[in-house]
């Protein structure tokens, strides 16, 4: 028979288990080595995302060109430079030009990309894998070699464009050329920029959609709704979250395009492609302003602001619908 131990009290005196408990409300003590760990990490990044930040804010507010830019000397002037910059008619020109631009860009990169991630739901699970895949590689391609391609395709002589349209009996596109023209140089970026946007987008939408139940979908077939019907009362509601992060996101990336217009126009011809990030660089460059270009730098990233301010307060006022 095995003899029964009687309990040895604790360091309290107490009888029981020797261990004490972890804190108040048997809450582990804090440590600050998870803290510790993370701490090279956000430093590195508050150093990369808020110094140039705050580097660009300074210069705005003082008299730095090029001088100033070698021997450091440059002076204070307040919000002179905003003042400059609000008065010239070219950096309104530009910043309707942006919205334009982003608007475009915006309307059908959500359009073409909500289609797509509908379609991607409805095939088989082969044709779904190639597709993905095929989306995956085109969001794959660095920015600057797909701006490289499309310059090829529309090149006067050479591109494949004019090659084609020629076969087809369009005689007057033979040589020519697309970018010296505003309106042909505007449309190509738009359908460049859709081009690389479309892929992160349908992909992020058909992952949405595959949150939704069936059985929404049986039900609502069963009642004699049609597919429109059953997209506006059923998916997009349950999909509305995402569907707002994703059209939030496009209009950042659209809104400071710069690469492909730089690569390709470097904002011609004329300004016919000038938005606000190419007039910020061509302030900077061209006459050595570079506090007039960090300047229109700051306007952008205050406009950019402003959009996700809006987002965040309708996000916030759907959580609150919800609770």
């Amino acid at each position: 028979m095995t003899p029964v131990r009687s309990p040895r009290p604790g360091p309290s005196g107490r009888l029981g288990s020797s261990r004490t408990p972890a804190g108040r409300g048997g809450r582990r003590p804090f440590t600050p080595w998870p803290y510790l760990l993370i701490t090279p990490a956000v430093v590195g990044m508050l150093y990369l995302l808020l110094y140039p930040l705050a580097r660009a804010l300074i210069i705005s507010m003082q008299d730095f060109r090029l001088r100033q830019l070698i021997l450091g000397d440059a002076r204070f002037v307040g919000l002179r430079n905003y003042r400059t910059l609000l008065a010239d008619p070219r950096f309104w020109d530009s910043v309707g030009r942006t919205f334009q631009f982003m608007a475009v860009n915006v309307v059908a990169i959500m359009v073409l990309s909500t289609l797509v991630a509908l379609m991607i739901e409805r095939l088989g699970r082969v044709t779904r894998t190639v597709v993905l895949s095929s989306l995956v590689l085109v969001w794959a391609v660095p920015v600057v070699a797909a701006t490289t391609v499309f310059q090829w395709l529309f090149h006067s002589e050479f591109g494949i464009v004019n090659e084609a349209l020629t076969g087809l009996g369009f005689a007057s596109f033979e040589g020519y050329t697309w970018f010296a023209h505003g309106g042909t140089a505007f449309t190509i970026l738009v359908v460049l920029v859709v081009w690389q946007s479309v892929p992160f987008a349908a992909i992020t939408l058909y992952s949405a959609l595959t949150t939704v139940p069936q059985e929404l979908y049986e039900s609502a077939r069963l009642d004699g709704a049609g597919a429109s019907r059953v997209f506006r009362s059923v998916t997009f509601p349950l999909v509305r979250p995402i569907f707002m992060l994703v059209l939030c996101l496009e209009v950042i990336w659209t809104f400071k395009a710069f690469v492909q217009i730089w690569v390709t126009t470097r904002g011609g011809p004329g300004d016919a492609t000038t938005l606000l990030p190419v007039y910020a660089v061509q302030t900077a460059l061209a006459g050595q302003r570079y506090d007039l270009g960090s300047a229109a730098s700051m306007v952008t990233v205050l406009l950019m602001s402003g959009v996700l301010v809006v987002y965040f307060r309708q996000l916030l006022r759907q959580e609150g619908e919800h609770l």
